[in-house]
C-alpha cells in the first residue's frame, strides 16, 4: 500500500509519472551496475522515461534535464505524485544578489569531514560539479550536472595563470583536457577557488586551491596545467534537456 501519498509497490511504474523525491536517493548511470551518476536530494521531480520491466527506472530529473537510473524501490517507496515543477526565471542581476549564500554553502561544506565521492551530490561528499550544483540550488538557482555541462552553460569569462582579474566571486572555474571540460571550481576572488577533487591529484575531498603561476602546490599545481577556462552564471536552468 501506498503511505504518506507515495505510490506504493501496488502502482505500477508508467511512461510520463512525475514523482517528487520524499528522501535523498542514488541515481546510476546504467541499469545495472554500481557506476553512481548522481544523488537526488528530498524535493526533487523526476519523470519516468522507461525501463519498467526492470529493476530500475530510468528518469529525467526536472530541475536540470538530467537522465539517470533510479532503483524500482525508491520509485516507488520513496516518489509522491507530482505535477511537472515550474522552474523560476532567475537572470543575473537576481543570481548575483543570491552568490553569497553560494559561498556560504561550499565553505560550510569544506569545514565538514568530507571525501571525493564520483557521484555526489548530497554531501557531505562531493564530486566536483556535485558541489558547484549543490551549492548554486542551495540558493535556488539550478545548474546543470556535469562539470562540461556547466562549462557549456555559463557565459565564458577569460582567464589564465597570473591573469584572472576579469573573474567575479561566483564564477566557475573549468579545467581538463583540450578536448573535454573534466573538472569545475567554483572563484572566491583573487584567483582562488573552492572545489572538491580525488586523491590522485594530492587531497581527497574539498579544498581551496589557487591559480597562482609560482603555487608549487601539487593540486594546484595540476589544475593549474589543465586549466580551460572560466565562466559566469547568468540564468538559471530552466529543466530542458541538454545536448550531450
Amino acid at each position: 500500500m501506498a503511505t504518506l501519498g507515495n505510490l506504493g509497490p501496488d502502482i505500477a511504474p508508467a511512461p510520463g509519472q512525475i514523482v517528487r523525491l520524499t528522501t535523498g536517493v542514488d541515481a546510476y548511470s546504467r541499469s545495472q551496475g554500481s557506476g553512481l551518476a548522481t544523488q537526488v536530494a528530498a524535493g526533487r521531480h523526476a519523470q519516468l522515461l522507461d525501463g519498467t520491466d526492470s529493476k530500475r527506472l530510468r528518469v529525467r530529473l526536472l530541475e536540470d534535464g538530467y537522465p539517470c537510473w533510479l532503483e524500482r524501490r525508491d520509485w516507488q517507496v520513496h516518489g509522491q505524485p507530482a505535477e511537472r515543477p515550474t522552474p523560476a526565471a532567475l537572470h543575473h542581476d537576481k543570481i548575483r544578489l543570491r552568490l553569497n549564500q553560494v559561498l556560504d554553502f561550499c565553505e560550510q561544506a569544506r569545514c565538514l569531514p568530507n571525501r571525493y565521492l564520483w557521484g555526489g551530490s548530497l554531501g557531505p561528499n562531493f564530486d566536483c560539479s556535485g558541489l558547484i550544483q549543490t551549492a548554486f540550488a542551495s540558493a535556488g538557482i539550478w545548474l546543470p550536472r556535469d562539470a562540461y555541462l556547466q562549462e557549456r552553460f555559463c557565459q565564458p569569462v577569460a582567464v589564465q595563470p597570473g591573469t584572472y582579474y576579469l573573474l567575479e566571486p561566483g564564477d566557475l572555474i573549468f579545467f581538463g583536457t583540450a578536448q573535454r571540460c573534466t573538472h569545475v571550481g567554483l572563484h572566491l576572488g583573487e584567483g582562488r577557488y573552492v572545489h572538491s577533487s580525488g586523491q590522485e591529484h594530492g587531497r581527497n575531498g574539498i579544498g581551496i586551491d589557487n591559480l597562482h603561476p609560482q603555487n608549487p602546490n601539487p593540486v594546484a599545481s595540476h589544475y593549474r596545467g589543465e586549466l580551460r577556462g572560466a565562466g559566469r552564471v547568468m540564468h538559471s536552468h530552466d529543466g530542458s534537456p541538454l545536448p550531450p
